[in-house]
């Protein structure tokens, strides 16, 4: 086991797929749904942020770890445009945009961080 059942990745990554989720589920309620493919795209790929966080906890070795960790850092960036796309169509305010990206962006910073850590430590 590689990452720690409360590590703050994990809990910022299950928060996020959280508030990715409730934010998914308003706007097929609530907005245009002629737009409904965005909403399941971020909620594809913010949700896949948590899941291979997740999946790092029981890696098989230390580059899988690590292979885990990038493929969460892939899905966030992926998820950070999706959600300026949304900005950018209206369909999400300024205000749900910049907190939602805010929080997006720290775990892409966490990741980075914990992605280095990791290969250095394999490296030693």
């Amino acid at each position: 086991m590689y990452e720690n059942e409360n590590s703050i990745l994990m809990e910022k990554s299950q928060g996020f797929a959280l508030r990715i989720a409730t934010m998914a589920e308003y706007l097929t309620n609530n907005r245009n749904k002629v737009f409904r493919s965005l909403y399941e795209q971020v909620l594809r790929s913010g949700t896949s942020i948590m899941a291979n966080v997740r999946e790092s906890q029981f890696a098989h070795s230390p580059a899988d770890f690590v292979s885990k960790l990038q493929i969460a850092l892939k899905e966030a960036n992926e998820t950070r445009g999706w959600l300026r796309l949304l900005h950018g169509k209206s369909i999400i305010t300024d205000k749900e945009y910049d907190s939602m990206l805010a929080d997006c962006s720290e775990i892409v910073a966490i990741l980075v961080a914990s992605i280095k850590t990791a290969k250095r430590n394999n490296n030693q």
